[in-house]
């Protein structure tokens, strides 16, 4: 059971207003060619448009109840997504992809450094050689976590958000609720430099760090939108 399975119906609803990483991903998949695996492929957010332009697209969530509505929105997109049920750190997946995405900072719900070891091991098992890893992550700011801890905050038409941030343990309980629902999550964060040495010891060559989705190169702020490669072996 996954948190999501509860918002699975608000969840479009809630994220409505986040699209500025759309057009980033679509082109990362246009450029490889696909297949593409989307890791924490949620309700088909990211996956839709890029099964939209042409591209395969296999993607892998935790939450039944969060595939149910991807693959609605597929068919009323016309698409196709070849949705399976599953954990990222080890995903049901067989052969490599040119393109390995986690989107929409998936990674944070990988709480722990085992479980981010794992994670990225499984991306390295489905990445195929020349293929990248594109993912994104935040580390916030001093001034949203004063703007926001602790206070209910209506992000859209009554969805109410709540954050509470630990800053000693860099975790993050996230509480959503509506009239229909009620639930929470938790996050944890690392800083870019950190992201950076766990990317290199798991065998990830960083090719290109981006602070946000038009490519701005990242030069210190909360938002880190990273594109890996697997390192090449010394000759």
């Amino acid at each position: 059971m996954s948190a999501y399975d509860a918002i699975a119906r608000v969840y479009d609803p809630w994220s409505r207003s986040v699209v500025e990483d759309v057009p980033f991903y679509v082109e990362e998949a246009r450029r490889s060619g696909g297949p593409v695996l989307e890791l924490g492929v949620g309700t088909g957010r990211i996956a839709v448009p890029v099964a939209a332009a042409g591209i395969e697209v296999v993607g892998v969530d935790l939450s039944a109840g969060m595939l149910e509505v991807a693959r609605e929105s597929a068919e009323l997109a016309g698409v196709r997504l070849d949705l399976r049920r599953g954990d990222l750190r080890d995903p049901p997946v067989d052969g490599t992809y040119p393109l390995v995405l986690c989107p929409f900072r998936s990674l944070l719900h990988m709480q722990t450094e085992s479980d981010r070891r794992l994670a990225l091991r499984a991306v390295a098992r489905c990445l195929a050689p020349s293929g990248a890893f594109v993912f994104d992550v935040f580390a916030p700011g001093a001034d949203d976590i004063a703007e926001t801890h602790g206070r209910w905050l209506e992000r859209e038409p009554g969805i109410w958000e709540r954050a509470d941030w630990d800053e000693s343990s860099r975790t993050l309980v996230l509480r959503l609720r509506s009239a229909e629902v009620e639930a929470e999550m938790s996050l944890a964060w690392l800083s870019v430099a950190e992201w950076r040495t766990l990317l290199v010891e798991e065998g990830f060559a960083v090719e290109a760090l981006y602070g946000w989705f038009d490519r701005t190169p990242w030069q210190g702020g909360e938002d880190s939108i990273w594109v890996c490669s697997r390192a090449k072996l010394p000759a």
